[in-house]
């Protein structure tokens, strides 16, 4: 599932998408970028929850796979407009025009089935994905600040870049 919340990856592509909506709401001057048209949904479990109900799991009897993530599911375009929002409240752009580029999108639409999880341990995650993206905010915007104290052009950060996987075909050989 994607997890998100602060001290994870926030710049440099292998971030989750809240991490990078928020970096670019934060860092963008005339427009937020965002690979597709907006409409591929996702479900994102802030970090708080996800530990929470891992100890859920691991406390209980339970032997079978179990679902551990949100079942809030949203589209990029309502994530980007949420994201905005946060970014506005803290001082920053605020809303702005999404400019719809082509790029990675992954399947159409992913969500976490919790019913198996509820009816087992009698829990769900609780922290929406707003509360969560205001609770990460401030972490990345302190993140951003560090940079910019360095002399980094905040600029790069206002877009994404597609990180490429090598996977090993034999241990120690590296696939080509």
């Amino acid at each position: 599932h994607n997890i998100y919340g602060p001290h994870g990856t926030w710049c440099g592509g292998r971030e989750k998408a809240p991490a990078a909506f928020l970096r670019k709401a934060f860092c963008s001057e005339t427009e937020f970028e965002m690979w597709g048209d907006g409409l591929q949904t996702r479900s994102f479990c802030y970090v708080d929850d996800a530990v929470e109900g891992l100890y859920r799991v691991f406390a209980g009897d339970y032997k079978e796979p179990l679902n551990v993530g949100s079942d809030e599911m949203i589209s990029m375009n309502d994530m980007a407009d949420m994201s905005m929002t946060i970014a506005g409240a803290h001082g920053k752009k605020g809303k702005m025009p999404v400019n719809h580029i082509p790029g990675p999108e992954g399947v159409r639409g992913r969500n976490s089935n919790n019913d198996l999880i509820k009816k087992v341990l009698g829990w769900a995650p609780s922290i929406t994905l707003k509360d969560g993206l205001e609770k990460t905010a401030p972490w990345i915007l302190a993140r951003i600040g560090e940079k910019e104290k360095e002399g980094v052009s905040l600029a790069g950060y206002a877009s994404s870049k597609v990180v490429s996987t090598e996977a090993a075909s034999n241990i120690g050989e590296k696939k080509i």
